[in-house]
């Protein structure tokens, strides 16, 4: 596949890109918001971009991507990947600084400070944090929460016993309880501790409910700064970030491996972590040309992984996080399944990457072979329907009106996972009076087959209807009546029916994108990313876009004919040449009176412009 083919399907979600050239080198790494659209503006006309980055792009061969959470992790894992490979056009553009971290320092009476050094020392690390700024306004909010010392004596009980410590001026601004001169037990000021630290792990609900409460006091009684206040600490706490996934100091030494399958195929995503960091991560495509337990396709997947770490001279992990166990246990001593917080959620990101990259693929196949994406998709359907057949002839049906005016529908028709255009059928609704879309849809849907079977024509295997339950159920009385529900308890049999086979009806609803069954009162959900549903949305898209030109036009035809009508002295044969020529009523109040003069003459002409004067 091109490069560009293969950027225009990137996700849009945020991630980190990769560029390579054609050793397979890795010269440039990125993150984004939207990697599609962050990786598309490198391939923009080359005057656009500057001569550095035109040397960049000349030299790219291919791209790689992992998707993240945020735009946080991100900034993160952009980071840690260029240290890791220091790609070349990178290393001028980058510090080297780490990020930094919140420290609850392992002593007595601890402090609580900023760093960027993580030692392993007993301490308590939360973070990184992305934006410095925040971390500082954190600590701020510490500070002003509660009293803690900010110097570096070693505070022992027997040195304090002995009074060694004078007292600073922290203690006498009453910003430090004094710990060092004895003020506070080391128990009392655990207790502090233990909030902050419930803070700084983002459980901070009832201090948020505290604080809101002190905000609605202060306003009420008009106190407008100290009631702002109360808002900022409160709004900081809301606003503090989460434990970043790409770098947590808890996880170390550690590999994830998840994979997903889709007909015949499974794909695979593999991180690597090392110091709380992913340094690697690899994606990988296996095709299943017989059934295989998904364990034994796990143990290949780690096994094809080790042997690339083996040839490199890289070490084993300590610990691997699955998703399921594999069917050989040899490759490592603990691989478990995490089942809750943070590696749950390393697994739940690799997942997510592994499903990115299938889609990917399927996006790729599709581009090279697009009937093969079209049987894919009609294939999925089946299934998911539980058909006999193949739904190779899908129609669906939509309505249209504005306040009951103008009511039309339009039925769009797919063969072989195609729009059909020449089938399209539009209907003006004959029967109903007012916004009736359930009647409009039975009398749609009769005249439709009714026809059809009067005229021999092809029957679908699949009928989709744009609406909820009410429209489904119309739709599926009008079928009935006419014999072509035959193989339903107690419906009636038309005698086309058994050479037609067997016929499915749904309708989807456009808010959830649910799919309903008649006489199944649990709606039926498939996956947003399923070729099915996809194909379904089309259908309804397309069946809207066709209906809402349809109606449209008649509204607009119907409003240039009624005022025409209103004018003395035109008749039907003069309003229809200049409903055909003009279009619309705008139009022809703004052409010129030579125009008209040549569509009705010129006395006519006079007549139109006097009654358009008029209206």
């Amino acid at each position: 596949m091109e490069l560009k083919e293969k950027i225009s399907i990137l996700p849009l979600e945020p991630g980190v890109y990769r560029f390579l050239d054609s050793s397979g080198t890795i010269i440039y790494i990125g993150k984004a918001k939207s990697l599609r659209k962050r990786v598309q503006q490198y391939f923009v006309p080359t005057e656009r971009l500057n001569t550095k980055t035109r040397v960049l792009v000349s030299k790219i061969a291919d791209v790689q991507h992992t998707v993240v959470e945020n735009e946080q992790d991100a900034l993160l894992l952009e980071n840690n990947l260029i240290k890791q490979y220091q790609p070349k056009y990178n290393i001028l553009l980058k510090d080297g600084k780490s990020y930094p971290w919140i420290c609850i320092k392992n002593e007595p009476f601890p402090r609580i400070f900023l760093t960027r050094r993580f030692v392993r020392d007993g301490s308590l690390y939360f973070g990184p944090y992305s934006s410095v700024q925040h971390a500082h306004n954190l600590l701020d909010l510490i500070n002003s929460l509660y009293r803690l010392r900010t110097c570096k004596l070693a505070l022992n009980n027997e040195a304090i016993a002995q009074g060694k410590f004078k007292p600073c001026l922290n203690i006498h601004i009453r910003k430090c309880y004094g710990p060092c001169i004895g003020e506070i037990s080391q128990d009392e000021y655990n207790k502090q501790i233990s909030s902050i630290r419930e803070i700084l792990k983002g459980n901070a609900g009832e201090l948020i409910k505290e604080y809101r409460r002190a905000m609605k006091e202060h306003a009420a009684n008009l106190e407008f700064e100290q009631a702002q206040e109360y808002k900022e600490k409160m709004e900081l706490l809301q606003n503090h970030y989460s434990k970043s996934l790409v770098v947590h100091p808890s996880i170390t030494n550690t590999d994830v491996f998840s994979i997903v399958f889709e007909k015949g195929n499974a794909f695979g995503n593999f991180f690597r972590l090392n110091g709380g960091c992913i340094i690697q991560a690899l994606n990988l495509h296996f095709k299943l040309n017989i059934e295989e337990e998904k364990e034994a396709v796990l143990t290949r997947f780690m096994q094809e992984i080790y042997q690339i770490a083996d040839a490199q001279g890289q070490h084993r992990t300590e610990e691997i996080l699955v998703p399921f166990l594999p069917d050989n246990l040899s490759m490592g001593r603990n691989i478990h399944i995490p089942l809750k917080g943070d590696k749950l959620s390393l697994l739940e990101l690799s997942t997510k990457n592994a499903k990115a990259f299938m889609f990917q693929k399927m996006k790729q196949e599709e581009i090279k072979d697009p009937e093969e994406g079209k049987n894919r998709a009609l294939t999925a359907l089946k299934e998911a329907l539980q058909m006999e057949r193949l739904p190779l002839h899908i129609e669906c049906f939509d309505n249209s009106n504005t306040q009951g005016t103008n009511p039309v529908a339009a039925c769009v028709v797919f063969k072989n996972g195609k729009p059909s255009k020449k089938d399209y059928r539009h209907f003006n609704i004959k029967t109903v009076v007012g916004a009736n879309d359930y009647a409009s849809m039975y009398e749609v849907v009769h005249r439709r087959y009714s026809r059809l079977l009067e005229e021999g024509g092809d029957i679908p295997q699949l009928i989709l209807i744009d609406g909820g339950r009410g429209q489904l159920h119309f739709a599926y009385d009008a079928l009935r009546n006419l014999g072509l529900l035959w193989d339903r308890p107690g419906c009636p049999s038309h005698p086309r029916a058994k050479e037609i086979g067997h016929i499915e009806v749904i309708s989807i609803a456009e808010r959830l994108e649910e799919i309903m069954l008649p006489g199944d009162p649990v709606p039926m959900f498939m996956d947003k990313n399923s070729p099915a549903l996809k194909l379904l949305m089309h259908l309804r898209d397309e069946a809207h876009r066709f209906g809402i030109t349809h109606h449209r036009s008649k509204r607009t035809r119907n409003q240039i004919t009624s005022r025409l009508l209103q004018i003395k002295g035109i008749g039907e044969a003069t309003q229809q040449k200049l409903l055909q020529h003009f279009k619309s009523l705008k139009r022809l109040q703004a052409a010129p009176v030579e125009e008209i003069e040549e569509i009705v003459g010129k006395k006519m002409a006079q007549i139109v412009v006097k009654g358009l004067g008029s209206l």
